[in-house]
């Protein structure tokens, strides 16, 4: 298991991650954190431009699951009821273990999966270490407290990483 905080590709927002890009890279299924990376923690409903994007994807056989930590099943059930989509909880990210069971669930292997996060210790790690396409945006809504200003800090060297790779590859 490999020990990277390093994302493979950083993107302002879950939008900008098109069927085309995943596609190119043999995705078949999307792996994705909830809170701070497809809408704000205090979002109770998935909004239409998230519905559209879910079903953009889905429309071009890309399937879609939240993998969570989140420690109320109750806000992710109705989130996920509510878009009409899987997801795994209690995933304990940054372990393996989470998006293991999410991927045999929707029968694949690492080789045809992206996780999609907005933190490097928790998200980016669990894919790194999962050996799949480790994807990263920046977090919704930005940092608000205190310590997610910490967070935010302490990660754009790893970021800045990634990017100079990315821009590397052209």
């Amino acid at each position: 298991m490999p020990f990277s905080l390093v994302p493979d590709r950083v993107f302002d927002r879950y939008a900008d991650i098109t069927p085309a890009y995943l596609s190119e890279r043999g995705v078949t299924l999307l792996l994705s954190d909830l809170d701070f990376t497809l809408a704000a923690k205090k979002t109770p409903r998935p909004d239409q431009p998230l519905r559209e994007w879910i079903a953009d994807l889905a429309a071009h056989g890309i399937g879609f699951m939240i993998v969570s930590n989140n420690r109320s099943g109750r806000r992710v059930t109705e989130f996920c009821a509510d878009l009409g989509v899987p997801y795994q909880g209690h995933a304990r990210k940054p372990s393996p273990r989470g998006l293991r069971a999410a991927m045999e669930r929707a029968g694949t292997d690492p080789a045809h999966t992206a996780m999609l996060g907005d933190k490097l210790l928790t998200d980016m790690l669990a894919a790194n270490r999962s050996g799949v396409l480790a994807l990263m945006v920046e977090p919704v809504g930005g940092p608000v407290t205190a310590w997610q200003k910490v967070l935010h800090a302490l990660q754009s060297p790893f970021k800045a990483v990634c990017r100079r790779r990315t821009a590397k590859i052209g």
